[in-house]
């Protein structure tokens, strides 16, 4: 498993602000959150003939380009394990100032076939919606999305309490900014494992799945994922993609992120903050 590092300092950017306690101001410099677009393009088709086209542009904090683009496509379904991707790496061809270091290409393999017009019809994404198009989980189960497996992991209650606490400590850039989503994985005995950051909750999930893929460790069955925010629809998709069967939230789950967790075998908890926690479904992990 890669270390749990965090972000580059690219990633966040300094403002000269007016702070105003009370009836004093004065000025001073504050953090930001990086936010710039990255275009991820694919090369795709047999040795020879190659081709390339865009796939999505996201918004995202910088840091990490690779990892997002391979948990982007694994989670999206364009990719369904390590062997299908040759590589991503930063393009250097680009045509304009503002696209260097914003742009990143993913070699699939030569023998991936691709529905083209499936691409054109459903890769948009930005940093707060995440994919458009996926309305039903149908359209996942259609995607080949795994039902997680019945043996585990089992999870002492006590230590669902000590994540987020475990997550906050290491996000040193929300430390300074106040502007970041987390994802964090963690052992069955709360061990911070991996951990990625991002203004989008979609990417910083999505991070962090590449991180594993490129390293060769999924599916994540033995593993416990701790998302910042709400638990939407997509993060349930996302991290049922990667195998990972125990996924708890800080914030509350949306209906369907609670069906969908439901019908793919997934413990999903809400609300995981200030020693209290929900457990929505499959409650047999959390022992």
């Amino acid at each position: 498993m890669p270390a749990p590092v965090f972000l580059p300092p690219t990633s966040y950017e300094y403002a000269r602000v007016q702070r105003v306690v009370g009836e004093a101001r004065t000025a001073a410099d504050d953090v930001l959150a990086a936010e710039e677009p990255l275009e991820i393009r694919l090369g795709y088709g047999p040795s020879g003939q190659r081709a390339h086209r865009t796939l999505a542009v996201t918004m995202r904090t910088p840091g990490h380009d690779e990892e997002l683009a391979a948990g982007f496509l694994l989670t999206e379904g364009l990719i369904r394990r390590r062997e299908e991707l040759l590589g991503v790496r930063p393009c250097p061809d680009v045509q304009k100032p503002e696209e260097q270091g914003n742009v990143v290409r993913a070699e699939l393999a030569a023998d991936l076939p691709l529905d083209l017009p499936r691409l054109e019809r459903h890769f948009y994404t930005s940093s707060s919606c995440g994919v458009c198009g996926k309305t039903s989980i149908e359209a996942v189960h259609a995607a080949a999305c795994p039902v997680l497996p019945a043996e585990g992991p089992l999870i002492p209650a006590a230590v669902i309490h000590e994540l987020p606490e475990r997550q906050r400590e290491a996000q040193a850039v929300f430390e300074q900014t106040g502007g970041l989503h987390a994802a964090a994985l963690f052992s069955p005995a709360g061990e911070l494992l991996l951990l990625r950051e991002d203004v989008g909750r979609h990417n910083a999930l999505d991070k962090l799945i590449g991180a594993a893929l490129l390293d060769g460790q999924l599916p994540l069955h033995r593993h416990v994922l701790l998302v910042s925010g709400r638990a939407s629809f997509e993060l349930v998709q996302k991290a049922a993609v990667a195998g990972i069967g125990v996924l708890a939230a800080v914030g509350a789950p949306s209906s369907l992120a609670v069906q969908a967790a439901q019908d793919f075998g997934m413990t999903l908890l809400g609300f995981v903050r200030q020693q209290r926690y929900n457990i929505y479904s499959h409650p047999w992990r959390i022992v």
